[in-house]
């Protein structure tokens, strides 16, 4: 979008969360990128790297640390507007800026995360931790892994809050990864307005209600910074 777009775009989300009663956000790897960590399918993306033959970028995923993005999310969590946060990404940025883990599916996992597969206890990893205190299965890393199904619970959530949400806001995803990427389908099919902010085509630009080109936190900050203005918060 052209700088006046962007003005006009950010009113116009801005006055949509105000109004909406069930707002559900959706995050990929393209909101991580500030923090230092690559996403998959930009200039210098994972996959984009490796359709050019070249190695992975270098990075260090105990080093990242949640960045401007998160951090909006988490004050639409605090002003009460967020009804529940569907990730793609396993890096843990999400909890580590506090949002409240009962409104976040992790649909990939989390590497910071143990999980058993048997009963899907889950809990923070300890290397000489193993075993599952419930049922007594191995415990093995949370991330999903291609090939693996997702999560069923987290899926189930996702999926019924797409279904319940009337503002359904995708933030740095290509929307090319399935069935993952089938929630903000699922919330334009059941009525929401969706919103895509990303760098980048997606599948879904010619359905959405309202697109930014713009990096997630070119737009999810001075949108938050917008509501309070509004909300007199």
């Amino acid at each position: 979008m052209s700088a006046p777009d962007l003005h006009s775009g950010i009113e116009t989300l801005a006055s949509w969360i105000v109004q909406a009663k069930h707002l559900v956000v959706f995050t990929g790897a393209g909101i991580s990128t500030e923090s230092g960590l690559p996403d998959f399918r930009g200039p210098d993306g994972l996959w984009t790297r490796r359709d050019q033959g070249l190695p992975p970028p270098k990075f260090d995923w105990s080093s990242a640390e949640p960045n401007q993005s998160h951090l909006a999310i988490l004050e639409l969590q605090n002003m009460g507007k967020l009804a529940f946060l569907i990730s793609q990404n396993i890096d843990n940025l999400h909890l580590a800026s506090g949002i409240n883990p009962d409104i976040l599916a992790e649909l990939h996992g989390n590497l910071t995360k143990l999980k058993c597969r048997k009963c899907g206890f889950k809990c923070d990893y300890y290397p000489d931790f193993d075993k599952c205190p419930l049922c007594g299965r191995e415990l093995r890393t949370s991330v999903v892994n291609f090939g693996d199904p997702m999560p069923r619970d987290e899926v189930e959530k996702s999926e019924s809050h797409s279904r319940h949400s009337d503002l359904f806001i995708v933030a740095g995803s290509s929307l090319v990864v399935y069935p993952a990427a089938d929630m903000p389908r699922i919330a334009v099919q059941s009525g929401a307005k969706l919103v895509i902010i990303n760098r980048g085509e997606t599948p879904l630009d010619e359905v959405c209600h309202l697109r930014f080109d713009e990096a997630v936190g070119e737009v999810l900050v001075p949108v938050v910074a917008r509501l309070h203005e509004i909300l007199g918060s």
